[in-house]
């Protein structure tokens, strides 16, 4: 993990390219006490780690994001509200690269959607 300590890995199943994973923040982690002091949001840049890094450990490949066509933030996901997301990545893997489709969910709010293209590098 890129970003020690701000989530863990609850559930995760990997079937016909289809990932369904559960995560768990840690409300406590440093990247809150700046993102906001009072108010903590998860950065979105955290969240692009989180889809990359269950990427990888879907296809058991390095990836490198190289395009995101489509990001959609839809609610604030706060993680002293909402510490558990729900993620579907639909993967497909075409000459040298995986390209993936994203919804992050908490409860049953949209937080995120994500179209997005990783390069393999190995």
């Amino acid at each position: 993990m890129l970003i020690e300590g701000l989530y863990s890995i609850e559930n995760f199943t990997n079937e016909e390219n289809v990932v369904n994973a559960t995560i768990k923040i840690y409300k406590e982690h440093d990247i809150f006490k700046g993102h906001f002091p009072g108010n903590p949001v998860m950065p979105g840049v955290c969240m692009i780690q989180i889809i990359k890094e269950l990427t990888e450990k879907a296809t058991e490949k390095q990836l490198f994001l190289s395009v995101s066509s489509n990001i959609k933030f839809m609610a604030i996901i706060n993680p002293e509200k909402n510490d558990r997301l729900k993620l579907t990545l639909n993967l497909k893997e075409e000459e040298g690269v995986i390209k993936v489709k994203n919804t992050t969910f908490f409860e049953d709010t949209l937080a995120l959607k994500l179209s997005a293209t990783f390069k393999i590098v190995s």
